[in-house]
């Protein structure tokens, strides 16, 4: 039975590599001349550190666009948090998304069922298994799930036949 799983996963590589782009870019841009702006990646937040909000915007843009450099979907991070730092400056924590919450699972199990399509899903942990009888239908729901106004990438793996 034809079978496929519906996953958000981040590349962690990625956003390494994305956030160490933006400082570098930071370092260099005339606009960030003398100023403490920062960007660190610990566990799976992302805390940005600069001197007002204005600056933590431009580095935030920059941070995105450097994301969709890399592939990566801006949709994985959310601000979780802003506080006041030590020395007049800002700390802003981004929060990285991965896997798949019950209430989204639970959209996207409800819109399969309202497209009457002839396929089982089911919920395993943080992510969905999709299996049916056609390959068509499979096919038709990965159209169906992308179309979704979702707040999370999501990505289609372990297609078996």
């Amino acid at each position: 039975m034809p079978s496929f799983d519906i996953v958000s996963k981040i590349d962690m590589q990625e956003v390494n590599n994305a956030v160490a782009n933006s400082m570098k870019e930071i370092g260099q841009r005339y606009d960030f001349k003398g100023s403490i702006s920062k960007l660190e990646v610990k566990d799976s937040v992302i805390m940005l550190e600069t001197e007002d909000e204005m600056k933590a915007k431009q580095v935030n843009e920059l941070l995105i666009g450097h994301l969709v450099k890399r592939k990566v979907d801006p949709k994985v991070i959310a601000l979780k948090s802003t506080e006041n730092a030590s020395g007049n400056t800002i700390r802003q924590l981004y929060e990285l998304i991965e896997g798949i919450d019950q209430k989204v699972s639970k959209k996207v199990i409800a819109e399969v069922k309202a497209s009457k399509l002839k396929v089982q899903v089911k919920i395993q942990g943080d992510e969905l298994r999709v299996s049916g009888a056609k390959r068509d239908d499979l096919q038709k729901v990965m159209e169906l799930a992308r179309g979704l106004k979702l707040d999370l990438p999501l990505q289609f793996l372990n297609f078996r036949d």
